[in-house]
């Protein structure tokens, strides 16, 4: 089914035409016929569906329409500053034949820019808990007149703690018979259920099966390494196949480090990314990784959730990952829009236990093979201890309630 096709404004429909879509993928065909009828929905939906451009479009679509919604908002709720940022900008390129206004908030910058941006007023807020809890309480943001809420990735947000904090947030928002809700979880989980049981109503149930990504359109393959020959599996593959853009996953951030450390020791230009890197120098990376400018990006789950590049021709599992979902989440990425990819994952003694959920997910067996000794290259930075950094992000607020903000953290952080 095309966007055309659905009664859209028109001033939407040109945003749309200007971000290149034209045929709905199955997630926003479904979220577009449930939503635009005001019904709350409850989606289970993978990374890569296009499941944002079908919350945005229905939400711009119901600003612009209804008469009494005008001058009202929507909040969208994400779980990562990089997901927040990667969310406005698919927002801006359906807005910006229309009037209304988005801007994104999260925790790590300052609070300047945010807070100017809400003195002129914002249509579609798109936050992390943390930030616009922060905000209200400092009576910053109006949340009263919240008629859309969505929270996106909420498998995410309890996995990385968020639940007190939704949960807090959605006493400041009117009551659910007053907005319209729609709740997005790549897995169902008893704490996802139970907040779509409490905090939606009567929801439309949308379930999009995206294990054929993995399936069907990837060359996956699993090799099996000793961890302390991985490194020159890795150098070996990166030779051989020369990927124009590679994403290398690793379970912990000094693994990340570490890892793209001792590829640049080793002649290969990487970049790592890791909660702990002031945002600006993480904006920068993903800028430059999109652009083409860093063709090799070394990355944790939670770093690389803002991440969208559809072009990306490789991903390797430098670690396997710990939940099973997070493999397709991986892998997933280099089969964005219909496109195939290339996936390998390294399998080491430590690694075995983890194989077997993984398995049972995808529902077959990954092909693999024990590494061929031919296609290692000699490690040059073995031996080499790899120091990590410390990372401490500056301020340097100018309004009064930045400095506060500002004042506190340095406090608390002595």
């Amino acid at each position: 089914m095309k966007f055309s096709e659905f009664s859209l404004h028109e001033d939407l429909l040109k945003g749309i035409e200007s971000s290149g879509y034209v045929d709905c993928t199955p997630v926003q065909e479904q979220v577009l016929q449930n939503s635009l009828e005001g019904r709350d929905l409850y989606v289970q939906s993978q990374t890569g569906t296009g499941k944002t451009a079908a919350y945005l479009v229905s939400i711009v679509q119901e600003l612009l329409s209804r008469a009494e919604v005008a001058g009202k908002k929507a909040l969208i709720m994400v779980p990562t500053r990089e997901l927040a940022v990667q969310v406005q900008e698919e927002a801006e390129k359906l807005v910006q034949h229309t009037s209304l206004r988005c801007a994104s908030f999260f925790g790590g910058v300052g609070y300047d820019k945010q807070i100017a941006a809400l003195k002129r007023g914002v249509d579609i807020l798109i936050g992390t808990p943390g930030r616009v809890i922060d905000l209200h309480e400092g009576n910053q943001m109006k949340l009263d007149d919240v008629v859309f809420l969505v929270i996106d990735e909420a498998d995410r947000m309890f996995d990385m703690g968020f639940y007190p904090d939704l949960r807090t947030l959605l006493k400041f928002l009117p009551a659910a018979e007053k907005r319209q809700t729609m709740l997005f979880s790549a897995t169902l989980n008893s704490y996802v259920k139970n907040l779509a049981w409490e905090y939606t109503r009567n929801p439309a149930e949308i379930t999009i099966d995206a294990e054929h990504i993995t399936v069907d359109e990837i060359d996956q393959m699993l090799l099996h390494v000793s961890s302390d020959e991985k490194m020159k599996l890795l150098l070996g593959i990166i030779r051989r196949d020369a990927p124009e853009s590679l994403i290398i996953f690793c379970n912990t951030k000094r693994s990340c480090e570490v890892v793209s450390k001792r590829l640049v020791l080793n002649g290969v230009e990487s970049q790592f990314l890791i909660g702990d890197l002031p945002q600006k120098i993480r904006q920068q990376i993903m800028d430059d990784f999109k652009a083409g400018k860093v063709k090799c990006l070394v990355a944790t789950d939670v770093a690389a959730r803002g991440i969208d590049v559809n072009d990306l021709a490789m991903v390797i599992n430098y670690d396997i990952p710990n939940e099973a979902e997070n493999y397709v989440h991986r892998i997933g990425r280099t089969a964005r829009a219909g496109k195939s990819g290339k996936a390998y994952t390294f399998c080491s003694e430590q690694d075995v236990y983890s194989l077997p959920p993984i398995e049972r997910y995808v529902g077959k067996s990954i092909p693999s093979s024990v590494a061929d000794p031919a296609l290692f290259v000699e490690d040059k930075s073995a031996g080499t201890y790899i120091r990590t950094d410390n990372y401490h992000e500056e301020y340097h607020d100018r309004s009064e309630f930045g400095r506060r903000r500002a004042a506190e953290y340095e406090r608390s952080h002595g």
